[in-house]
Parts: C-alpha cells; sequence; structure tokens
C-alpha cells in the first residue's frame, strides 16, 4: 500500500466504532487450554469454538474455517489490508466472501485461530457469534445511504443493533442460529423474506419506521417471513429484536436439531400463540431497551479531505500477481488484462455502476468469481477505496464488492485498475454472477463439489455473451446440500448438490430448481423442482433453459418473471434426456466431481450447525 493511501483510510475514512474485544480472544485461548487439559469436553469445546467463528471442516486433522463476522458488509482500507494478512499467514492466501457479507478462511489450524483472531480483533472486528446458535451477522443494503430509491439509510440502524446484540446474554443462548436483515431500497437486495427478522424501511406522517417481517427460512422448510408489525417505529427497534429473541429463547425447542429454527417454533404453536408471547415480552422489555442516540436517520455526507494516490496500472498487476495462492480445493485464477476503453468500458459500466443520489458520485460493483479474493487484491482493493472512494468498501450477499462514492469522472480510472488485478469482469448481479456455497471442498455436510460447479457455469457464461444477454436479469445459485447457504431456493434458477447410484459407482448430481426470487415486497418466493440432472450435464440444462425463455417467454417478460409462471411440467419436459443415465451410458468423467480429480465418493459427517 502506498503512504497517501494509509493516510487517507485511517484518518478520513468512514470509520465505526470497534466490534471486537480482546477479552474474547483471551477466553478462546483460556478454553482451549482447558479443553486440551480434559477440563472440557469435546462437545463443551465444539459449542464454545463456534459462538467465536471457527468451525470444523470435513478434513481430518488440524483443519477449521475461521469466519469474520463483518456486519453489514462494511470495511475500511485497513481492515481489507488486516484480513489480507490473516488470508496468507493463516490460510491459502485468499478469503472467502459469503452470501451473508462475511469473510471467511479455510484451512486455518486451530492454533493460528488465536492469532488470527487478535489480528482482525484489533482491526475492529470479530469472530463472536459468527457460527453456532447465536444471533449471526447483520445484513444490510450493500446501497444504503447512496441509494436514489431507497427511503432513508438503514445501516445507523443495523449497526446499533448489532452492538446492541452483539454480547447480549441472549445472542448466544439460543436454540439454533437467527438471522436479521435490513433493507431501505425498493429493490430487497437483503432478501428480508428468508430471515428470522426482517426490518424494511418506510415512513409514516414523516416518522422514519420498519415494516417487520419474522419467521422466514430456506433449507428443509422454506417459509417466507409473516408481517409482525405493519408500522413499528424506529425508537422501539431494539425492543422488538429483544422480544422476538426471548420468545424463541423460552418457547424454542432445543432438542431436535433439524427443525428448531424459529420457523418450526411459529408453526408448532400457531400464529396467535407465538404474537401473544411477542406481544407480552415486549411490553416487558420496552422500558429497559435503550434508546437510538437519533431520532432522524442520519444521512450519508461526500467524503472530506485529500484522497490517495493509487497504485499505477502497472504496479496492480505486478503486486496481484506477486500475491501466493495454494490448495487444497480451488484456488482463485488471476487474469488481469488490458480493457479496451470503447466497448469493454461500456459493457461494464452499465452492469457494473450506477448513479448515487448525491449528484456526481457512482456505485461500482466489483465481480468477485466464486466470491474469493486473494491477500494482493484484498490490498489493491483497499488502496482503491483510499483513492477513489470513501475509505470503505461494502460485501454484497451475491458475494462481490461494492465502492460507493466514486466521482462519476474517475470512474474509467478505476476500471482500469480493476482490470489490472483480474477484477474487471463485467456482468456483475447478473446470470453470469453465480453464488456458490463452499461445497464438499470443506463442510461436512456437502454432498457435491459446489465451488466447482460454480466455477465451471461462471466460466461457461463469460464464454458465451449471447446466453448473458438472452437472460441477464436471471439469478444463478447454488448449495452442495439441502441447506440454504448458497441460497439457492430463492434463484431464478438453483442447483442442490445430490447424488445418484450407478450399478457400484456413484455420479454426482444436482436438483435443478427454477423460478425463486427476492419480491419486491420483501416477501420470498421459491424453486420448484424441475430436474436431478448429472453434475456434468448442467451445462447443457441451463443453456436449454434459457433457450426455453427465449422460445416462449412473453414480450417484454423477463426471464425471472418467465420461470415463476411457466408451468413445472415443461420444464420437466425440456430436460427429461439429461436426466436420463444408465452404467452403459455414463461416461468416466460421470463419475467425477466438478473441481475433483478422482472418482466421486459420499462421505457422511455430521455438521456443526446446530452445536
Amino acid at each position: 500500500m502506498n503512504e497517501e493511501a494509509t493516510v487517507r483510510s485511517t484518518d478520513l475514512g468512514r470509520a465505526r466504532l470497534p466490534f471486537g474485544s480482546r477479552a474474547d480472544v483471551d477466553e478462546f485461548v483460556s478454553n482451549l487450554e482447558r479443553y486440551e487439559r480434559g477440563e472440557l469436553s469435546a462437545d463443551e469445546w465444539r459449542h464454545f469454538r463456534l459462538l467465536r467463528g471457527t468451525y470444523g471442516q470435513r478434513q481430518d486433522g488440524d483443519a477449521f474455517m475461521l469466519r469474520v463476522k463483518i456486519p453489514q458488509g462494511v470495511l475500511t482500507s485497513q481492515q481489507l489490508y488486516t484480513l489480507a494478512d490473516v488470508g496468507e499467514q493463516y490460510s491459502r492466501g485468499f478469503g472467502h466472501i459469503t452470501t451473508r457479507q462475511n469473510m471467511q478462511f479455510h484451512f486455518v489450524k486451530l492454533h493460528d485461530a488465536e492469532e488470527a483472531m487478535r489480528r482482525v480483533t484489533d482491526a475492529g472486528l470479530t469472530t463472536r457469534e459468527a457460527c453456532g446458535n447465536s444471533v449471526r451477522n447483520i445484513t444490510g443494503c450493500q446501497y444504503a445511504g447512496v441509494a436514489a430509491d431507497e427511503v432513508f439509510d438503514v445501516t445507523p440502524y443495523a449497526d446499533a443493533m448489532t452492538r446492541y446484540l452483539l454480547g447480549h446474554p441472549l445472542s448466544s443462548t439460543l436454540p439454533r442460529k437467527f438471522k436479521i436483515a435490513f433493507e431501505g431500497c425498493v429493490t430487497d437486495h437483503a432478501v428480508l423474506g428468508i430471515h428470522d427478522l426482517g426490518f424494511r424501511a418506510i415512513e409514516m406522517h414523516g416518522r422514519p419506521g420498519f415494516r417487520v417481517t419474522v419467521g422466514g427460512g430456506t433449507a428443509i422448510l422454506c417459509r417466507t417471513g409473516a408481517s409482525l408489525v405493519d408500522f413499528l417505529p424506529a425508537g422501539d427497534l431494539l425492543a422488538v429484536a429483544e422480544a422476538v429473541l426471548m420468545v424463541f429463547h423460552d418457547l424454542g425447542d432445543f432438542v431436535h436439531r433439524k427443525r428448531n429454527r424459529l420457523k418450526f417454533l411459529i408453526k408448532e404453536i400457531g400464529w396467535d400463540k407465538f404474537h401473544a408471547a411477542f406481544t407480552e415480552r415486549l411490553d416487558r422489555v420496552r422500558s429497559s431497551a435503550p434508546a437510538l442516540p437519533f431520532d432522524v436517520p442520519p444521512e450519508e455526507q461526500a467524503p472530506q479531505g485529500l484522497r490517495g494516490v493509487p497504485p499505477s496500472v502497472e504496479e496492480t498487476q505486478a503486486r496481484v500477481l506477486a500475491s501466493k495462492v495454494s490448495g487444497p480445493g480451488l484456488v482463485p485464477d488471476v487474469k488481469p488484462f488490458t480493457p479496451s476503453m470503447n466497448g469493454d468500458l461500456s459493457h461494464w459500466k452499465r452492469t457494473n455502476t450506477r448513479l448515487q443520489k448525491q449528484a456526481g458520485y457512482t456505485t461500482v460493483t466489483v465481480h468477485v468469481p466464486m466470491g474469493d479474493l486473494t491477500g494482493g487484491q484484498m490490498r489493491v482493493l483497499g488502496d482503491f477505496a483510499a483513492a477513489y472512494a470513501d475509505g470503505t468498501v461494502r460485501f454484497t450477499a451475491d458475494q462481490d464488492l461494492v465502492f460507493r462514492w466514486i466521482p462519476t469522472h474517475l470512474v474509467p480510472d478505476l476500471y482500469r485498475r480493476l482490470a489490472a488485478a483480474g477484477l474487471g469482469l463485467p456482468d456483475a448481479n447478473t446470470i453470469a454472477d453465480v453464488v456458490s456455497c463452499p461445497g464438499a471442498e470443506s463442510c461436512k455436510l456437502a454432498v457435491t463439489q459446489s465451488r466447482g460447479l460454480g466455477r465451471t457455469l461462471g466460466e461457461f457464461l463469460r464464454g458465451r455473451p449471447d446466453l448473458v444477454g438472452a437472460a441477464e436479469d436471471l439469478v444463478i445459485k447454488m448449495s452442495g446440500c439441502p441447506n440454504g447457504c448458497g441460497r439457492h431456493h430463492i434463484a431464478g434458477i438453483g442447483f442442490q448438490g445430490s447424488v445418484r447410484k450407478m450399478g457400484e459407482h456413484l455420479v454426482p448430481q444436482y436438483f435443478v430448481m427454477v423460478g425463486g426470487a427476492a419480491l419486491e415486497d420483501g416477501s420470498a418466493r421459491f424453486g420448484r423442482l424441475a430436474a436431478k440432472i448429472p453434475a456434468r450435464r448442467v451445462t447443457e440444462a441451463l443453456e436449454r433453459l434459457i433457450r426455453l425463455y427465449q422460445a416462449e417467454g412473453s414480450e417484454g417478460e423477463t426471464a425471472t418473471h418467465f420461470f415463476g409462471r411457466v408451468d413445472v411440467a415443461r420444464v420437466k419436459q425440456t430436460l427429461a434426456d439429461l436426466e436420463d443415465m444408465t452404467p452403459a451410458s455414463a461416461t468416466p468423467q460421470d463419475y467425477v466431481d466438478l473441481g475433483d480429480a478422482s472418482e466421486f465418493h459420499v462421505v457422511t459427517m455430521e455438521g456443526e450447525c446446530a452445536s
């Protein structure tokens, strides 16, 4: 990083009060020592380390995933530099952006987790309650504060709730994980409907407030959140969240791990009983919950002061190419390029930029394939944030990264440097911007290598601009198992990992689901099962689906709308022959999962999601 960029990010950026605590890390070390002395059981230790963001991987031996909680996905340049150091020193040289706006590091050794935690804590971040049966990272719209169509900026409210619930007595003593999201735009970027609590900004008689939904979720019981409060004055925000958590804690199921999310509780006891329990507890906590430190939503102002000097195009390229990554698993393939500043720039500007409501400024979305960023890329992105933006970036739920407050006349300069960093790809937030969970590369619950499918589909679509142009609005997401980490249930086309027995062998396959979406009213529509396709045939299945839309979609109809209303039997008919496979018709490659080199085997393991 250059000196001026360092000054900009530390002194003039949009700094927030820290979330981390060194006492949390000291407690982690103390309990690890107690476990190693035999004073804590394996179950007690597992429960504790999950609440500190340390998740066991499927690999034998000393391999853990460390999840860094990044509230609303907001990071300063300095924090990006720290995450780069953690990825290089304790992981594989890169980090992975998650669908909850966190960053994960895989293949971390347990005793390295302490030093990694200390690094992120000193940078103002935390791993506390990033995993386990806790209030997970509170997410928010990446355009909050700068979107032309927002009611008001939800970021200060999401930040206040994060700080109130982080370390709250209820936050780590729940029957199961609990997810919260905030949105202020017409388009629901935060996907409120699949959250345990969703807060949608509204105004009534000039007063800021929220429409609150409760009990959403995906996985084995897809439910969109139900309306809990039609208009909640902003001052009651924290009390409502605490009251719902109290109901979940007091009445929730601590025994049956596969059906103890809040949505199951509401289904079991019924809406009336749930709502009565919520109302009783809200009356109880309303007087004790702290008031917010503001009545009117604060408005984000243009950054002030001198901007840093960005690294040159040549320096940017040299630095990212010097960054080393290693396996196991798929690693980022960094490909810097020199863009054509006519056609390439115009395409990228159309898909990756949007004007802010503040005149003269532009928001830029960086398309991050597979959500993976190398240490070198994180550092130059931190420099770009200091030189072009407001000293911060925001991770998105689609595993991308957003710069805000870019002076519009500097957008071409930023684009040149992003291209030099291997991050100048167009088609952000389009069908080509596929989303995947980590899958069987590291997760104990996964069946298939969803990252292998994600890379395959991403490369396939980038090589087929005709298909991208035909169904640009369509969303593709995938998971390696029925759980919702890749959010495939709410994708226009979703892929869920599965397995098929073929004689003495196993074939990796994917359930193809069509018609999912996050709707503008804050609800979710869930995909319908249309086919079960061997993994090696998924690209052909995708092309057929796009061709089906081209042939049978109505004039002016989007692909998302088409797959939401098309008869699923018609989709089944389109894909039927791709489902058929016999030992005689299978090829040797059909028995190898995407992203793997050896024959496919299913390893059934006990996951730690609900430990």
